[in-house]
């Protein structure tokens, strides 16, 4: 008998899904308080009909049905349907999960025909640019373009230098795991994409982004967001070789709260639990920190990895926005 094909796509937007559900609870607990609601494991069961996602999920697909629906990846043909794409987020009204504030001021600046590179927050690296980015590593785009569109998608919201590096080693991460690189060789493998990437600026998708108060040149302005992305990726690559206490990650790889520990927490949930990804999610919930971002980004690496067969069989069909996650899964896959 033939195996199924894994549906990598598919398994990536819904564990990404699937992690913000589980972490959408938990986001403002302390662990002391999560324990407490869900005993020691943490949150393994998705409640609610459907279960009920963030900003995160909803951002994501923001981004999914843009690029779905652009004829040619470019900033030309990108640009206006991301744009018009979190406008129509920023004011709908299931825009009620507490969505964070650099995304909003944003969208209001991008409502008003601002162009993008002033419109955007430009100091901000928070970890919406790369929360709602891993849809980026699921297209069949050559490496250039990957990096360009991940940046870019970061850039319209978020234009820290480490914001738009987090982001596209974010959509990287999700790219090569798909292609079948394991779950234990990724922190190598970022670690070489980032030291090669350091001096490289997108200005066809950037344009004049790095033009600030103190930069001199775009590839200073760039290289100052790979560094401290390498920085989260040697104190992840350090933790991973320490025994697994059991506890919070974020006291091993930061709180997530800002991109690139967004990106080396959930990588350490995923990686700790590559076996067993329900149990990585719970983990990634399981935090002091920005827990739904942290388990939702451990869910895209995990569903990537491992396609539609990580996961519970039935969960596809209680998780909110299923027909959307279904229906771009099935583009891609």
């Amino acid at each position: 008998m033939t195996a199924s094909p894994p549906r990598r796509a598919t398994g990536s937007l819904f564990g990404l899904a699937y992690g913000d559900a589980l972490g959408l609870p938990t986001e403002f607990l302390t662990v002391a308080e999560i324990h407490h609601r869900y005993g020691p494991a943490g949150p393994r069961e998705l409640t609610g009909d459907p279960a009920l996602v963030t900003d995160d999920t909803q951002m994501a697909l923001a981004v999914a049905w843009a690029l779905r629906d652009a004829p040619e990846s470019t900033p030309e043909a990108v640009e206006p349907l991301l744009r018009q794409r979190f406008v129509d987020w920023s004011v709908s009204p299931d825009n009620d999960r507490a969505p964070g504030m650099t995304c909003l001021r944003a969208c209001a600046e991008l409502a008003r025909g601002v162009r993008w590179q002033e419109a955007t927050q430009a100091n901000s690296k928070g970890c919406g640019a790369n929360m709602r980015v891993t849809p980026v590593g699921l297209l069949d785009v050559d490496p250039d373009t990957l990096a360009g569109l991940a940046q870019f998608q970061a850039g319209l919201t978020h234009g820290h230098p480490t914001g738009l590096a987090a982001s596209e080693l974010t959509a990287y991460a999700v790219r090569v795991l798909r292609d079948g690189v394991t779950l234990a060789e990724l922190p190598e493998v970022l670690v070489g994409r980032a030291q090669g990437q350091r001096r490289t600026y997108h200005g066809d998708w950037l344009g004049d982004l790095w033009q600030r108060p103190g930069v001199d040149s775009p590839q200073e302005f760039v290289a100052r967001g790979w560094d401290e992305c390498l920085g989260a990726l040697h104190r992840l690559v350090d933790a991973l070789a320490r025994p697994d206490d059991g506890g919070d990650p974020c006291r091993h790889t930061g709180e997530g709260w800002i991109a690139e520990e967004a990106l080396a927490t959930a990588l350490y949930c995923a990686i700790r639990h590559a076996d067993d990804p329900v149990t990585a999610l719970a983990r990634g919930a399981t935090t002091a920190g920005d827990s739904d971002s942290i388990a939702a980004l451990a869910g895209a690496f995990l569903g990537a990895a491992g396609g539609t067969a990580a996961w519970p069989t039935g969960w596809a069909t209680r998780i909110e926005y299923a027909d959307q996650l279904a229906t771009l899964g099935d583009t891609w896959d």
